[in-house]
Parts: structure tokens; C-alpha cells; sequence
């Protein structure tokens, strides 16, 4: 299923050395840890500015049918997001206006998981695919708590600033948002 989340025009080569992958590791810790601070403004620079951020829905198929189980790009989403866009939300967030994170909810991210490959676009520049699972607790107000469960796929840069995620797919476990809202950043 996190196939679906792999762009077609990307061709993956040798997974990455050890000394990358311990990078990755870090990078990915630290946004975990900014996301849980809610420092927002931190976390969206980690991404560039191209950046695509997507979370297609999901439904229910019978085995069969599972190619269809995921919305297409141009189909519902809970997220298709630009580095404006979520720069937007962030600002927003901020306002106080946003109300519901006014207050703010508590977020623990864990991230699992990570596969990592050196890869090429279809323009031949070579990126960075990781993959990685994640488990994020949220809690909000007294009685509000609600864990989100799934994948990301990611594309990254080297640039002289570190890592720079230009474009991230996420792969929800769920087809029905338990929650009131989804205001968490994955």
C-alpha cells in the first residue's frame, strides 16, 4: 500500500550509507521534537519551498478493489498543502484565531522505521526518498485524545541548510477522522 505513496517520475537507487542514515535519523527526531514544542515556524523550515504536502483519504475495499482504497491527486485529501499553505495554517495558529488550538493541544510524535535510498528525478538531479512510520498522541482539554497511525514518504534535498523535505505523501491508517478536527501536523 505505501506504493501508492512513491511518485512514479522518482527511480530509486542503493539505499543510503550509515553515516546518511544516522542524519536522517536526527533530522527526523528533531522535527518530531519541534512539532511536539509547537514550534511551527522551525519545523516549516525544514521543507522547501516547492514543497507538496499530501494526505489522501481513504476507503474501505474488498482485496480486489485495493487499488482504488486510496484517493487520487486530484481527489479528497485531509491535507494538500503547499509550504505557503501550511505557513498559512501556522500563522493562523499564532492569531489565536485557531479555534481549535486555542489551547493549544499536546502532541508526542514517535517515528519509526526509516528505509532510506538515494534516488534520481525525472530531471536527473538526485534526491533522497525516506520512509518512515509514525504514531502521534494527542491530547486536548480534559477529555480530547485521539492517535493517528501511518506512513510518510518523503523527498529530500542536500542543500547548504541540511536536509529540505520538498515533498511528503502520508498515508493515514484510518478512512473515518476519529477526531473533531485535524489540526496535528504529521
Amino acid at each position: 500500500m505505501t506504493d501508492f505513496l512513491r511518485r512514479e517520475d522518482v527511480t530509486l537507487g542503493d539505499r543510503v550509507s550509515a553515516e546518511t542514515y544516522y542524519d536522517l535519523q536526527s533530522f527526523y527526531f528533531e522535527e518530531a521534537d519541534l512539532l511536539d514544542d509547537g514550534r511551527y515556524v522551525d519545523w516549516l523550515e525544514k521543507f522547501d519551498k516547492d514543497l507538496y504536502y499530501w494526505a489522501p483519504t481513504r476507503t474501505n475495499r474488498l482485496r480486489r478493489q485495493q487499488a482504488l482504497s486510496i484517493a487520487g491527486p486530484e481527489e479528497a485529501a485531509f491535507y494538500d498543502e503547499t509550504y505557503d499553505s501550511l505557513a498559512w495554517r501556522i500563522r493562523r495558529f499564532d492569531s489565536g484565531m485557531a479555534w481549535a488550538e486555542d489551547p493549544p493541544s499536546r502532541t508526542r510524535h514517535l517515528i519509526t522505521n526509516l528505509q532510506a535510498h538515494h534516488a534520481t528525478d525525472a530531471e536527473g538531479t538526485e534526491v533522497i526518498e525516506a520512509r518512515t512510520n509514525f504514531l502521534v498522541w494527542r491530547t486536548r482539554l480534559e477529555r480530547e485524545r485521539d492517535i493517528f497511525a501511518g506512513t510518510r514518504t518523503d523527498l529530500l534535498r542536500v542543500t547548504d541548510e541540511g536536509y529540505k523535505v520538498f515533498d511528503r505523501r502520508i498515508l493515514l491508517d484510518i478512512n473515518v477522522l476519529p477526531s473533531k478536527n485535524i489540526s496535528t501536523f504529521f
